[in-house]
């Protein structure tokens, strides 16, 4: 067996150990950038690459490049908020006017990222079905749909019956082990590149036009949400922490994004027919080295899970709150489960990918208003000037992923 088959193992469990050392598992910073860190590269680093070669073809990076740069912009809303509006929240605004914007703008975007937790959920524990269906020769749509459905109601009754607490230390591991299993897949594609060289083998996108194209990418915003977590991060951690480590995660994620999606698209040839399914990365990865799909599985199974307790913690918590305690964090738990099983056998999984797109933009949309007004009553003339050309913009292409993103499958 060659030899990149031993190494790339090493290089993972080099790292996972690296990762889990006191000084780094324990460090402050590094905390605070998991959180986001974790969601950004979650769910849509295992799907992005068979959907941008469906849509853009041999331009599959520069569209990846296009995504990533419209996240970081939307990152910089929220940062933007956790400097100006937390404080303004805090104190009730300078008056009643700002003071019922920011509130009302708040309280909307908390609803809308509710809802949008729920589409995720449902999301990762179907793409976590099938990466375990396909890896034991087993995989089907009805079986994924069953697996995913006992899985969720396990969630949603462990959150009913015994709170989910218990489940919190599995995110802290499944983020070294995913970001371990990632750098190894890298090092994979990248030695391959080099050996064979890097060619496009004359890799095509469907035959669609601009517009379809356009919208098709609007609805992967979901593969690069989950920075605005360090929105909701204050309890533990001081702003001027979760913007630096926010920015931090955004821009460490960009790069994985960027070099996995420019590393892989010599294999991207290999999709049959060029359609793509939420395991098609597992046969394309195995081009590089026959340990990289088990070592994908394994990883993919522990970050979905860990990430569907997340934002089902999430949105519980969310629901308390907005509902001013009528509704329960437990109770939440089942009802955020329900719609998720719901989801599951109504939709296929990219049509999920796209209600969530749909929905995290709405979630922006909301924090960006807010910016918006905030950046009226900043005392620097040019910083009005340019942080209302940036947020404006911003809100124009958010508004159009609410109303016009489509699936890709």
């Amino acid at each position: 067996m060659p030899l990149i088959n031993y190494l790339l193992p090493a290089i993972a469990l080099v790292v996972v150990f690296g990762l889990l050392r006191p000084a780094i598992r324990e460090a402050r910073f590094w905390r605070a950038t998991v959180t986001p860190l974790a969601s950004i590269i979650g769910s849509g680093f295992l799907v992005m690459a068979p959907l941008l070669a469906q849509v853009a073809g041999g331009d599959a990076f520069f569209a990846m490049l296009a995504i990533v740069a419209i996240a970081y912009l939307i990152g910089e809303v929220i940062r933007f908020n956790i400097r100006y509006a937390e404080p303004a929240l805090l104190q009730g605004g300078g008056s009643m006017a700002p003071s019922v914007v920011l509130r009302v703008g708040e309280r909307f975007s908390n609803i809308a990222l509710a809802l949008a937790y729920v589409v995720s959920v449902a999301f990762y524990v179907r793409l976590l079905a099938a990466f375990v269906l396909d890896g034991v020769g087993l995989e089907s749509a009805t079986g994924a749909k069953i697996l995913t459905t006992m899985v969720l109601s396990v969630i949603g009754i462990a959150g009913w019956r015994f709170g989910l607490r218990g489940l919190e230390w599995l995110e802290e591991y499944s983020v070294s082990i995913k970001l371990a299993v990632i750098a190894a897949l890298l090092f994979g594609l990248l030695h391959l590149d080099i050996t064979n060289g890097f060619g496009l083998n004359g890799l095509q996108a469907e035959a669609q036009s601009l517009e379809l194209q356009l919208r098709k990418l609007a609805g992967m915003l979901l593969v690069v949400q989950g920075f605005e977590t360090s929105r909701y991060l204050g309890a533990e951690y001081s702003g001027r922490m979760r913007i630096q480590s926010m920015r931090f995660a955004q821009i460490l994620s960009a790069g994985v994004y960027l070099v996995f999606v420019l590393s892989i698209l010599p294999l991207l040839h290999f999709l049959a027919g060029g359609k793509p399914d939420e395991t098609a990365i597992i046969d394309l990865v195995g081009h590089a080295a026959i340990v990289l799909p088990v070592m994908l599985i394994f990883a993919a199974v522990a970050s979905q899970f860990g990430a569907a307790v997340g934002d089902t913690l999430g949105a519980g918590g969310l629901a308390e709150e907005e509902s001013r305690g009528y509704l329960t964090a437990p109770l939440a738990y089942l009802v955020v489960t329900g719609l998720g099983v719901v989801l599951v056998w109504t939709t296929n999984v990219f049509e999920i990918v796209t209600l969530a797109s749909r929905a995290f933009a709405v979630c922006y949309l909301a924090q960006t208003v807010v910016a918006l007004w905030l950046a009226h009553g900043l005392a620097g003339r040019w910083q009005r000037i340019a942080y209302g050309a940036l947020f404006g913009l911003t809100t124009v292409m958010l508004a159009g992923v609410a109303l016009f993103a489509v699936p890709v499958g």
